[in-house]
C-alpha cells in the first residue's frame, strides 16, 4: 500500500553551481532556504528589508531597488522608542532614525547591485493578504504592531496578485535580461488569518503565479507549498505551534529544491563544504591541546584546497578558533 504521495520533480535548466549568484525574498520560509545555500556557502543575498509576506510589498522593495530609491526623514516614524518604516520588517528598525535610513538606504543599494547580477532570483510569497494604513492609504509591508484599527485588511484578487508578480518580473528583466525568476509559495501556514482565509489566500497566491509562469521567459514555480501539502501531508513534519514546517520538512523541501536546481556536478563541493562545517562545530576539551592545533592546521589546509578550486568560498566567518 502507498501511504504518500512521492512528487517526481523534473530537473531544470540553468541549474545553480558556485559561479551563479543568488538573490532571495519574501516569506520566512525565503529564510530557510538560505541558511541552507549560505550553509553550503552559494553566494548568497537575502531579505535585506526582512522578511515580506505579501507580493505588493516585494514588489515595492525591487522597484525601489531598481530605482534606486533614496529614503528619508518622512518614511520614517518613532514607536516604542524606536524607529520604524512601513516598507520594513521589524528586523531593519533601528534605535535612531540615522540608523534606520543607513540600514534602509544601505539595503537599496545593495540590492540594486545583487538584481543586477543575479543568475537566479528566488521569490517566495507568504500570504495574500494585505494591510493599508487608512491615514495614508497605502499598502504596508509590516504592521510594526501598531493598532490594527489604522489599517484596512483586504485580500489582494487573483488578478491582483498576477499584475504585481508580472510586474516584478518586468522591472527584474529591465536590468537584468538573462535571470532565472522562480516564484515558489510559502508551505508555513497564516493561520491567525482563520483557516478558510488562509486557504483562500495560498489558493491566489498560486493562481496567480500560475498566469505569469513562462518557462522561455525564465518564469519559473518551485513546489514548496505542494510538496508540503501534498507530498509530506502529516502534522508530525510541523514544529509544535503547527503552522512551520520543522527541520524533517525543510531538509527534505530543500532535497528536493537541490534535486530540481542545483548542478549535481558541485556534489563533491557541497560535502567537503559539509565535512569542514562540521569542523567548525567541533567543540574540544581542549583548545590549546596539540590534538586539536593538529586539527585546525588540518581544516586550513583543506580551506586552502577547497578555496583554490573555488575561489568565491570563504569560511573568514566561521573561523573563530
Amino acid at each position: 500500500m502507498n501511504f504518500r504521495t512521492n512528487i517526481k520533480l523534473q530537473k531544470e535548466r540553468n541549474q545553480i553551481d558556485y559561479n551563479s549568484n543568488l538573490v532571495l525574498i519574501g516569506s520566512c520560509f525565503s529564510e530557510n532556504i538560505s541558511k541552507k545555500l549560505n550553509y553550503f556557502k552559494f553566494p548568497t543575498f537575502s531579505n535585506p528589508f526582512g522578511i515580506l509576506f505579501n507580493p505588493l510589498a516585494i514588489e515595492n522593495l525591487i522597484v525601489n531597488a531598481i530605482n534606486i530609491k533614496k529614503y528619508s526623514e518622512k518614511d520614517t516614524f518613532l514607536l516604542n522608542e524606536r524607529w520604524h518604516c512601513f516598507d520594513a520588517h521589524s528586523d531593519i528598525s533601528a534605535l535612531t532614525q540615522k540608523e534606520l535610513l543607513q540600514n534602509l538606504n544601505s539595503g537599496i543599494a545593495q540590492t540594486h547591485q545583487h538584481l543586477k547580477n543575479a543568475s537566479h532570483i528566488i521569490i517566495t510569497l507568504g500570504t495574500a493578504w494585505v494591510y493599508k494604513f487608512i491615514e495614508t492609504d497605502t499598502i504596508v509591508g509590516n504592521c510594526h504592531k501598531i493598532p490594527q484599527k489604522k489599517f484596512l485588511k483586504q485580500m489582494l484578487s487573483v488578478g491582483e496578485t498576477s499584475a504585481s508578480l508580472q510586474n516584478i518580473c518586468t522591472h527584474i528583466k529591465g536590468i537584468n535580461t538573462n535571470a532565472n525568476i522562480i516564484f515558489t509559495v510559502s508551505p508555513v501556514r497564516h493561520l491567525k488569518d482563520g483557516f478558510i482565509e488562509n486557504t483562500k489566500s495560498k489558493a491566489h497566491l498560486i493562481a496567480g503565479v500560475h498566469q505569469i509562469i513562462n518557462q522561455k521567459n525564465q518564469q519559473l514555480y518551485f513546489p514548496s507549498y505542494e510538496i508540503m501539502m501534498d507530498d509530506l501531508r502529516d502534522y508530525r513534519f510541523y514544529n509544535n505551534d503547527m503552522v512551520h514546517p520543522n527541520e524533517t520538512a525543510i531538509n527534505y523541501i530543500w532535497e528536493q529544491f537541490q534535486h530540481v536546481w542545483i548542478d549535481d556536478k558541485t556534489s563533491s563541493i557541497q560535502k567537503e563544504v559539509d565535512s569542514i562545517q562540521k569542523g567548525f562545530a567541533h567543540r574540544p576539551f581542549n583548545k590549546k591541546s596539540e590534538q586539536h592545533q593538529q586539527f585546525l592546521e588540518t581544516l586550513q589546509h583543506r580551506i586552502k584546497e577547497l578555496q583554490n578550486n573555488v575561489p568565491q568560498i570563504s569560511f573568514k566567518e566561521s573561523w573563530n578558533y
